[in-house]
């Protein structure tokens, strides 16, 4: 069965220094027929403006990955990691029994665009920890590349969840072609440009959920970036 959410049904919250879309139930956004999916309880589509970010707050149990799309990141937390995060970079954070964190976008000019995404974990209460690589366009391009997994194969980040993330970019004729063992599902985010999913065509912002389906294919892309996450 394939279901789609498209950009413009999803929750918006504008504060004026931040503009976020919520594809799942957040903060102030509440639907009841989207909570999550699976495990997957978290897509922020976030924009901030220039020299402001999210003070420090505190985190636990939940895995959190940030994804940028345009822009830089600034990230400081309270196991003493301080990075800054850019397009390519993908950044895990397990806050499990509790973290503090700040995320800022300290560039005088230009606005940072980045996914925030959060998974349940499937253990609680254990150290926090931070991890964050680099993927570079070509391991992208034309293919599914595995930027999160429970295990780090393939040089993925690590989860601590039975989920795994692909990201993809995707143009022209390129296709591609994602198994789903039994009784996995998938949920795909299209992050910027087009493609089409099983034959449904999304635009940027756009998603869909699959289960009792054996693949996904992804085709017809025009600048597409591409998130596809694996879920028990």
């Amino acid at each position: 069965m394939l279901e789609t959410r498209r950009a413009e049904e999803r929750g918006l919250a504008d504060h004026g220094w931040l503009r976020s879309f919520h594809s799942f139930s957040f903060a102030d956004y509440h639907d009841p027929a989207h909570v999550g999916f699976g495990a997957l309880r978290v897509i922020n589509e976030d924009r901030i403006q220039p020299g402001t970010g999210f003070g420090t707050h505190g985190h636990r149990d939940m895995e959190i990955i940030s994804y940028v799309l345009e822009g830089a990141l600034a990230h400081r937390d309270s196991m003493g990691n301080g990075s800054t995060i850019v397009p390519g970079d993908v950044q895990r954070m397990s806050a499990g029994r509790g973290v503090m964190h700040s995320e800022f976008n300290h560039e005088p000019h230009g606005v940072t665009h980045f996914l925030q995404i959060w998974i349940e974990p499937d253990v609680r209460g254990i150290a926090p920890s931070y991890e964050q690589k680099r993927f570079a366009p070509e391991e992208k391009r034309g293919r599914l590349c595995l930027v999160a997994s429970p295990d780090g194969r393939e040089g993925s980040v690590t989860i601590n969840q039975d989920a795994f993330v692909y990201a993809a970019l995707l143009d022209g004729a390129e296709r591609v072609t994602h198994r789903l063992a039994p009784g996995r599902r998938a949920y795909l985010h299209l992050a910027r440009g087009r493609l089409s999913a099983n034959g449904v065509p999304l635009a940027a912002g756009d998603a869909l959920k699959a289960t009792q389906v054996d693949e996904i294919v992804l085709e017809h892309g025009a600048a597409a970036e591409v998130l596809l996450f694996d879920l028990a």
